[in-house]
């Protein structure tokens, strides 16, 4: 059996009135959904413990099963997913050139994702694109419009805090080593280096001749660099070893693919077009197709980026179209009693308020040769809250697959040097002569 995990990213949300209390997904025509879910098991589902507001990468990190401390950072998985050469000891940030109002010596966050052409902007760019100090060495390379990633050679230390608020408003922030790095000196010593850049970033752009002619249009200007979220490379056991499973997975985003270097699954680079539906349905065939595979993972994003425009409506629409994808899923693959098929999502996003994610749980529904049906047949954040699966968390979720697939081993057998969760384990035979 394998089973095929599709990820509908930001699925979960809040209540609003204008729905009467209920969620876009409450409110959704979803008969797609909802069929699945009267099919199967469900529950719901937090990668770490609910209240806690989840970003995709950890959230799927968690939900792969691995651990909090071993996260490595977005920004190392940004830069393998693009392909961009990182050294051992190379520390890679989250960039953006973002826009900003000087008040009483702050810097104020106006935009961050101002509007420029690539041209213009690769040109500014370009002129902050290398810096040296403190015996480090730190490069700025973009990626897609004003989005980026600044790699720190020379010895550097990720645990240091962000610079980028994210929300605008607040002032840009000063950079400092984390808690149980206050007195390392690496860590003392990349916090001055990324502060002396900061400011030496704003100086030459407030002054370069394309800014002055664009602040002469009045168009905002980009004239700062904000960073978050930075990391470094570290060596994690491979997902095949962890879980026993030959993973692949199919994904649009820079983040999935290098998630999958780090763990050392397979991935499949697919390109979002103009029909999410279309897009989803054929991340699924294509998913069932890959019968070399134990574990399959099925993402797209379309939820989530249309929960970020903060209209509850908008998302509830997207949603009604992406039902749509799982037409094909019910026509010719549900009865395949050799695939064990998993529908959730990796966080919840609201569609108001400030926050980008929130920490509710989200809707998760099973189905299989061996999972019990129960009573639910509304995939939902409540109806799937009576579900037969009760809450999991965390890697609860690729236990649950293991045990499924007929893969679990029976606690305290050890046919393998370490106790790993599947069964059989990569034992030695006995040699009798």
């Amino acid at each position: 059996m394998r089973c095929i995990l599709i990820i509908l990213d930001g699925l979960g949300d809040r209540g609003y009135s204008g729905f009467q209390g209920r969620t876009p997904l409450e409110v959704a025509s979803t008969p797609c959904l909802d069929r699945i879910a009267s099919l199967g098991m469900n529950g719901l589902y937090h990668a770490l413990e609910q209240g806690v507001p989840l970003p995709s990468e950890i959230a799927h990190f968690l939900m792969f099963g691995y651990g909090l401390k071993e996260f490595p950072g977005r920004g190392i998985l940004e830069a393998m997913g693009e392909g961009i050469e990182v050294g051992a000891g190379d520390v890679v940030f989250l960039a953006r050139l973002v826009s900003v109002t000087m008040s009483g010596g702050l810097a104020i966050l106006t935009s961050e994702s101002p509007r420029i052409q690539q041209k213009t902007l690769e040109i500014l760019a370009g002129s902050i694109g290398y810096f040296e100090s403190e015996g480090l060495q730190g490069e700025l390379i973009l990626t897609k419009g004003v989005q980026g990633l600044f790699r720190i050679k020379g010895g550097a230390s990720h645990a240091v805090t962000d610079s980028n608020p994210i929300l605008e408003g607040r002032p840009l922030m000063e950079i400092s080593p984390l808690e149980g790095a206050r007195h390392d000196p690496d860590a003392l010593r990349t916090a001055r280096f990324l502060n002396d850049y900061h400011r030496w970033a704003m100086e030459r752009l407030s002054r370069h001749p394309v800014n002055r002619k664009i602040g002469v249009e009045g168009h905002p200007l980009v004239n700062a660099v904000a960073l978050q979220r930075p990391g470094s490379s570290c060596a994690l056991k491979p997902f095949s070893e962890r879980w026993g499973l030959g993973g692949l997975s199919i994904s649009s985003s820079p983040v999935f693919w290098g998630l999958s270097r780090l763990l050392k699954m397979d991935f499949v680079k697919v390109s979002d077009g103009p029909d999410p539906c279309q897009d989803l349905e054929d991340r699924i065939e294509r998913a069932y197709r890959a019968r070399g595979y134990d574990f399959i993972h099925v993402h797209t994003k379309v939820v989530d980026a249309a929960a970020h425009t903060k209209v509850p409506a908008r998302k509830k629409d997207v949603i009604e179209r992406l039902d749509r994808a799982f037409e094909g899923l019910l026509k010719y693959f549900i009865h395949d009693k050799e695939v064990l098929w998993v529908i959730t999502s990796d966080h919840s996003t609201p569609s108001s308020g400030s926050m980008i994610h929130s920490g509710e749980t989200v809707p998760v529904a099973i189905l299989g040769r061996h999972v019990r049906r129960d009573r639910v047949d509304a995939f939902n954040e409540v109806d799937c809250a009576q579900g037969a699966l009760g809450m999991v968390k965390g890697r609860e979720l690729m236990q649950l697959i293991l045990n499924f697939l007929d893969r679990a081993k029976l606690k305290g057998l050890m046919d393998a040097p370490w106790d790993q969760p599947y069964s059989p384990g990569p034992y030695t035979p006995l040699k009798t002569g």
